[in-house]
């Protein structure tokens, strides 16, 4: 089961947030506030995450982007912005690539997992990178969904991340696509968020100054900026 939590005016652009792993819908509760203003927000626990019951088997990437498309088809929710964090974005990604008649705005923040680093190893010691100069609302935020979660259902959706090759998936995005990194995230290195927004048909990079794999929460004012100019660029079109 996938819990949805919804927020802000029944007019404007629909703004879906997928979370990355071992999280949940409250760490958007900053850009929820930005992009309720202007539409409405439906923020996401997956299953097994947040306040979500864990289902009998974890779900891969692929199956996670039909689980959103169905998710936005069953709620009647007409063209969303789709937006992922970190494992979100292979999900969004997924739903995106297999669904195009479905989304056609897209935001990727922070996304996974650079082929460079594809081990559970390397990524574990980026995160720890990431986690020694973060904010410490980000730690607590974190550890309470870590624990809520249990190491079981992190390590077996981690090799989920690990086994999904976004980078096969991405090219296929039609979407309008903002990529969004934090200057300072390891686990998102420069070279790869380049890459993401060259291979991708219509996405283009935008940086946050000074944050780091968790922008969207320590620099969401900048992120909800960012995000709302790139879909008032789109409704131009």
């Amino acid at each position: 089961m996938t819990l949805v939590t919804e927020s802000g005016l029944h007019t404007g652009p629909s703004f879906v947030l997928v979370h990355g792993i071992g999280m949940g819908h409250r760490y958007w509760s900053g850009l929820s506030r930005i992009l309720e203003k202007v539409g409405r927000v439906y923020a996401l626990d997956l299953p097994g995450f947040g306040d979500a019951p864990e289902p009998a088997r974890p779900l891969d990437m692929v199956a996670s982007g039909e689980l959103l498309a169905e998710l936005v088809e069953r709620w009647r929710i007409e063209r969303p912005v789709l937006v992922g964090h970190s494992m979100g974005t292979q999900i969004v990604a997924e739903a995106a690539a297999h669904h195009p008649e479905l989304f056609k705005t897209v935001v990727l923040i922070a996304p996974t997992v650079n082929p460079a680093e594809r081990t559970v190893a390397k990524q574990a010691l980026r995160l720890v990178q990431d986690l020694s100069t973060t904010h410490p609302r980000v730690l607590w935020m974190g550890a309470r969904y870590y624990l809520k979660a249990g190491p079981r259902w992190y390590i077996e959706k981690l090799g989920s991340m690990m086994n999904h090759r976004v980078e096969t998936t991405l090219p296929r995005v039609q979407a309008r696509t903002l990529v969004i990194r934090g200057e300072k995230d390891p686990v998102c290195p420069h070279d790869w968020a380049v890459r993401v927004a060259t291979i991708m048909p219509h996405a283009h990079l935008a940086e946050v100054p000074g944050r780091g794999h968790e922008t969207m929460i320590t620099g969401y004012r900048r992120v909800g900026e960012l995000i709302l100019k790139h879909v008032r660029a789109g409704s131009h079109r």
